[in-house]
C-alpha cells in the first residue's frame, strides 16, 4: 500500500468538502475529472487514445471484464505463472469451470541459479498454438522477478494469443509503454505504484475488446449518459470503446481528483526516474545482502522498486522482525522471501539500516 501524495491527500479533503455541499455538484462533475484521469493514465503507459481506457474499482474487476468477453473454445489454454497475484487466477478459474479450458501454471525454477532467465525461458516455450491467453504481471509481487513482455507479446502474435497484463506491481514505478508492448488488456489497482487511494484504478483494452459487454450495467457506461435529461431513453448501445467497462459511480468526487493528482505527479517524475533512483539507493545494499548469503534476483531479471531478499537458510526470522521494528523498518514477507519495497521517499541510509539488521542475525 502506497502512501498518498500530499497534494492527492488535499485533492480528497476538497471531494468531500464538495460531497458536503452536493448543490453545488454541477452536470460537468460528473465527467469532467472522469475524463482527466483517463487522460492522464494514457500519457503515463504511452498511449495514444484516453479512450482505451476505463476506471475500474480493482485489478479483479478489470481482469474479469477481459475474461467474460474472450471468445473461448473447449480445451483452449490459459497461461499464468506460479504464485502470481490471486487476483489474476481467480476469474480465470471460474472460466475455465464453466467453458471446459485448461489453465496451465509455469512454475518457478526449483533453484536460484539462473532463476529469472530460466523462468523466462519456460514461459516462452509454454506458449503453443493451444495457448489463447497468457495473462500475467510484469513484475512478480512476492520478489520483483521481472518477465520480458517484448518476447512474450512476440511470442504470443505467433499463435493468435492475447495479452492480458497486470501492472499493479509495476506500473507507475517501472517504464512500461502501449505503442512498444501493444497488449490486449492491461489492468492497474490503483493503492499500490499509481500512488492513489484504495478502491479506485485503471484499465487499458485493446480493439478486441471493444464489442464486448461488462460485467456491470450502469447509465454512464451507456451512449450519451452525459444528458441528463434523456437518461428515460433506454438504450443499447454502450460508451465508445473502453467506456464500456467502467464502474458504476465512476465519477468519484473524492477518489478521482486524488488519483489525477498522484498520476501528474508521476507523469512529472517518470517512472525511469524512479527505477533509477531506487536502483542508486539500493544496489550497494543489495551487493552486502547478497554476501551475507541471501538470495536476490539477478539485476537484469529483476525490478529496483520491488525485490525479494531470501535469507539463508537456519536464519532467526523472528529476531530479523524484530530488527526490523525497532529500527521502523517496514517490509513484507511473502513465502520465503523477504519483499523490499522503495521509493523516492527513501534514501541509501534505510538500507545501510535494512542491512545492519540483517547482519545482527546472520
Amino acid at each position: 500500500m502506497a502512501p498518498l501524495p500530499k497534494t492527492s491527500e488535499e485533492a480528497g479533503y476538497k471531494g468531500i468538502r464538495l460531497k458536503s455541499l452536493p448543490y453545488e455538484i454541477t452536470d460537468a462533475n460528473f465527467f469532467t475529472e472522469h475524463a482527466i484521469v483517463k487522460q492522464r493514465f494514457a500519457t503515463l503507459i504511452d498511449a495514444n487514445d484516453y479512450e482505451y481506457n476505463a476506471i475500474i474499482p480493482s485489478a479483479s474487476y478489470g481482469i474479469a471484464n477481459a475474461a467474460n468477453n474472450i471468445d473461448f473454445e473447449a480445451g483452449d489454454e490459459i497461461l499464468v505463472l506460479e504464485d502470481q497475484f490471486p487476483s489474476n487466477i481467480y476469474s480465470w478459474r471460474n472460466i475455465a469451470d464453466e467453458k471446459k479450458l485448461i489453465i496451465k501454471t509455469v512454475n518457478q525454477p526449483e533453484d536460484f541459479k539462473n532463476r529469472g532467465e530460466r523462468w523466462n525461458a519456460a514461459l516462452l516455450e509454454a506458449i503453443t498454438p493451444k495457448t489463447k491467453v497468457v495473462t500475467l504481471p510484469h513484475v512478480l509481487w512476492t520478489d520483483g522477478t521481472l518477465f520480458d513482455l517484448k518476447a512474450i507479446r512476440q511470442k504470443t502474435r505467433e499463435h493468435d494469443a492475447l495479452l492480458i497484463i497486470d501492472g499493479t506491481q509495476s506500473i507507475g514505478a517501472y517504464p512500461f509503454s502501449v505503442k512498444e508492448i501493444d497488449p490486449d488488456a492491461l489492468i492497474c489497482g490503483g493503492y499500490k505504484w499509481l500512488l492513489g487511494p484504495y478502491s479506485l484504478g485503471m484499465a487499458y483494452y485493446g480493439d478486441y475488446f471493444h464489442k464486448g459487454k461488462p460485467i456491470e450495467n450502469n447509465w454512464m457506461n451507456r451512449k450519451d449518459s452525459r444528458d441528463f435529461s434523456a437518461l428515460v431513453n433506454y438504450t443499447d448501445e454502450y460508451q465508445p470503446k473502453s467506456g464500456r467497462f467502467s464502474v458504476g459511480e465512476s465519477s468519484n468526487f473524492v477518489l478521482t481528483p486524488m488519483l489525477i493528482k498522484s498520476l501528474e505527479l508521476l507523469i512529472e517524475w517518470t517512472p525511469a526516474a524512479i527505477q533509477g533512483y531506487c536502483k542508486e539507493i539500493s544496489i550497494g545494499a543489495v551487493n552486502e545482502l547478497r554476501s551475507l548469503g541471501c538470495f536476490i534476483e539477478e539485476d537484469q531479471h529483476r525490478a529496483h522498486h520491488l525485490f525479494g531478499v531470501t535469507p539463508p537458510a537456519g536464519t532467526d526470522m523472528e529476531a530479523l522482525k524484530s530488527y526490523f521494528k525497532e529500527e521502523n523498518i517496514f517490509v513484507s514477507f511473502r513465502g520465503s522471501a523477504i519483499r523490499i519495497s522503495c521509493h523516492l521517499y527513501n534514501t541509501k541510509d534505510d538500507f545501510d539500516k535494512l542491512v545492519a539488521c540483517f547482519k545482527k542475525v546472520i
